[in-house]
């Protein structure tokens, strides 16, 4: 019944905005994501009890560990941010403008979202429990990597950066880029943070490790698996980007930065968002649960974790100069050549 439904709905659009899919094919995958964000949205309400009646025959017999804490606020990261992603990028079709960026960070926070909720439904407590509509997600995970592909082929937007900008740029250390400088240490910080919850997860045999996962985030114990895929996630994709982030910000022309600043921005936002809800959601078991006299640090700590990469994506975005590749001719150039 799902599946007829989207198809019927795919056809809607199919025939309802002929001209804007010809031009681009994304048009009708937005809108098709679009309908099942609010759907989810439907799930996350419901469970909280602020709706009744809408989903509660899917969520029991369809996905029943989208009842689960972590299911609940990947429905609300998915109903409120991916749908307004989805309106943006496919208004700006409509309108025949870039969308890009946007599509960088919806591809970054959607794929997060499945590298976390797929390995979590079959590894941990609900694994006996995978229904036929969980055959669903196939065109759910490979549509969005076609449509990965095509965003980031899409040319970049021109800058208004002179050659002149950029060499001049170029030619500061860092001790005169506070901002980059400030940047790095936060990076250095947030290595290591992430390092340490992925030996939490492994049962490193440190006491530091007992002591933070019984005090400060019990989550990580929880059987539902997710907050243990996450981790793993943050530490063997999250990790080795922290590295070449802070490599980019020291060397000039690395032109690649801007765009994964974009991608693990939106991953590392969705990763925290679900994460930090489902900490302190009632649905996860009160043992699991973030103490209370623990809220402040745990919030504070997840928190900047999650907004060091908004503000990563940001000054690449303004302020592009130092990583656009030096003109021929100029100091940096010939560096970078030898």
């Amino acid at each position: 019944m799902s599946a007829l439904i989207l198809g019927l709905f795919f056809l809607a659009i199919y025939s309802l905005s002929r001209g804007d899919i010809y031009y681009d094919p994304l048009y009708a995958v937005f809108a098709v994501f679009a309908f099942t964000s609010v759907v989810d949205l439907l799930i996350a309400l419901q469970e909280d009890g602020y709706t009744s009646g809408f989903m509660e025959f899917y969520t029991k017999e369809g996905e029943p560990y989208l009842r689960t804490a972590h299911g609940i606020f990947i429905c609300y990261w998915d109903g409120i941010v991916h749908y307004l992603l989805y309106l943006a990028m496919a208004g700006a079709i409509r309108k025949r403008k870039r969308y890009r960026n946007l599509g960088l960070y919806w591809l970054g926070s959607f794929i997060m979202s499945i590298l976390v909720f797929l390995p979590g439904n079959i590894l941990g407590k609900y694994s006996s429990e995978t229904r036929p509509a969980f055959f669903l997600t196939i065109p759910y995970v490979l549509v969005p990597c076609w449509a990965g592909l095509r965003v980031f082929n899409q040319t970049q937007a021109p800058t208004c950066c002179t050659s002149n900008m950029v060499q001049e740029e170029q030619r500061k250390g860092l001790l005169q880029r506070p901002v980059d400088l400030g940047l790095i240490i936060y990076l250095v910080f947030a290595a290591f943070f992430t390092l340490f919850r992925g030996l939490v997860v492994l049962d490193c045999p440190m006491d530091a490790c007992f002591v933070y996962i019984y005090q400060y985030e019990p989550y990580l114990r929880d059987p539902v698996a997710y907050p243990k895929v996450q981790m793993l996630a943050n530490m063997f994709y999250v990790l080795p980007f922290y590295g070449l982030a802070a490599y980019a910000l020291i060397f000039p022309g690395c032109s690649w930065l801007p765009d994964w600043t974009l991608v693990f921005a939106g991953a590392i936002g969705q990763a925290q968002f679900s994460h930090m809800g489902a900490s302190m959601h009632l649905r996860t078991p009160f043992t699991y649960r973030v103490p209370e006299d623990a809220w402040t640090c745990f919030f504070v700590s997840n928190l900047l974790y999650a907004l060091g990469p908004q503000l990563l994506a940001c000054r690449c975005l303004w302020w592009p100069a130092f990583f656009l590749r030096p003109p021929p001719g100029s100091p940096a150039h010939h560096k970078k050549q030898h």
